[in-house]
């Protein structure tokens, strides 16, 4: 089966048979900057250099010395090493350009800026200030699961309440962003996508709460529609929005959508791949027990023998052998299955591309696939 579905779309190995070797994130990013005619880190600057939120910094800073999430997101938004954080709204500008204008209103040709309109730019820095917005509003911790080592309580109270704060500072400048595009359509479809967001990150924790809960009983197609509306419907909808921007067709829009959706997933899968194919000198490395290897190995195994694989792994004090669970892993056909998916939703991305006219900005989404991917 899985083998199946990595060889459908055959179209795709036209576009992938002249790619290079994936190269490093970082300089795939730094290319794809180019084209696009600016570093998109400066892309949401006007709001995270505004005093409310350079206020909200430096009550911040309050929380050195403790172990709260929100010291590690604000870390990333001044050292994000693998250029992550600005992801989506690269891809945005880079699909916008790929598109190119419509021939089907050349009214507001003159908007144009590098190939890409006013309202694209608009959009992409949109959907990084809802993509910020969601990672600081993840950083609000459970004060009832709290450790003495975590940081004194009133402490921690107070950075859950900074993380609800400029969590909701950050979304409601891109709705008031959004608002001024004047497009019905692209209103409704971020609109559908923070819904989306809620929904995959209520999914995410609706079982955290639940006694003895080590592992979601769900199967791999539970985990795809999962994993789709926390991490791959915001990308999606921000690059079929782009193109409605722009006016073009339904299956211009539909294309943009197909690629901001797989490349997303095989981005996800990639991720979650890497504690079980990278070579690592540390054993104890940590990885979520809902992540698609696990998810597939529980599919394969049956629930009951994977339950009692994680209650094996699990020593005094309830602390997890992840180096046991992970060589069970290994041992079975997760690994290999969840790669080939992997490789699925990447030849899907690509396939969407085929759409686009050639240029530049074809070829860096193209790249990005591979980098995020681990593409050869």
């Amino acid at each position: 089966m899985w083998g199946a579905v990595a060889r459908r779309g055959g179209g795709w190995r036209g576009l992938a048979a002249g790619r290079p070797p994936p190269a490093a994130w970082s300089q795939v990013v730094s290319e794809a900057e180019k084209i696009v005619g600016y570093p998109t880190s400066f892309m949401s600057l006007r709001c995270l250099l505004s005093d409310e939120l350079s206020n909200i910094a430096m009550q911040v800073r309050k929380l050195v010395g403790t172990r709260h999430p929100l010291l590690d997101t604000a870390r990333g938004f001044v050292y994000d090493s693998r250029n992550n954080l600005q992801m989506r709204g690269l891809v945005v500008l880079l699909i916008s350009k790929a598109a190119g204008p419509s021939t089907a209103d050349l009214s507001f040709q003159h908007n144009m800026v590098s190939g890409i309109y006013s309202s694209q730019r608009s959009l992409a820095e949109i959907t990084e200030l809802i993509h910020t917005a969601f990672l600081v509003h993840r950083g609000i911790v459970n004060i009832g699961e709290l450790k003495s080592c975590d940081g004194p309580l009133k402490d921690m109270q107070f950075g859950n309440k900074m993380a609800v704060l400029s969590g909701d500072f950050l979304l409601a400048n891109a709705c008031t962003s959004l608002a001024q595009l004047q497009n019905t359509k692209v209103v409704e479809l971020i609109s559908s996508a923070i819904g989306d967001l809620v929904q995959g990150i209520y999914y995410e924790n609706s079982r955290l709460s639940e006694e003895n809960c080590l592992t979601d009983d769900i199967g791999i197609s539970t985990w795809k529609e999962q994993v789709f509306l926390s991490h791959s419907a915001l990308l999606a909808k921000s690059c079929q929005a782009a193109m409605e921007l722009a006016k073009h067709s339904a299956e211009m829009q539909d294309m943009a959508f197909q690629y901001g959706k797989h490349m997303s997933m095989s981005h996800k899968l990639h991720s979650d791949l890497q504690p079980f194919v990278k070579e690592s000198s540390n054993d104890t490395v940590v990885f979520s027990l809902n992540s698609a290897p696990a998810v597939l190995h529980q599919e394969f195994l049956g629930r009951e023998a994977w339950i009692k694989q994680i209650k094996e792994a699990q020593g005094k004090g309830s602390i997890m052998d992840y180096k046991k669970l992970r060589d069970a892993i290994g041992a079975g056909r997760a690994v290999p299955a969840a790669l080939e998916l992997c490789r699925h939703h990447g030849a899907r991305a690509l396939a969407a591309l085929e759409r686009f006219p050639p240029s530049e900005a074809r070829a860096a989404l193209a790249n990005i696939v591979g980098a995020a991917s681990g593409r050869s």
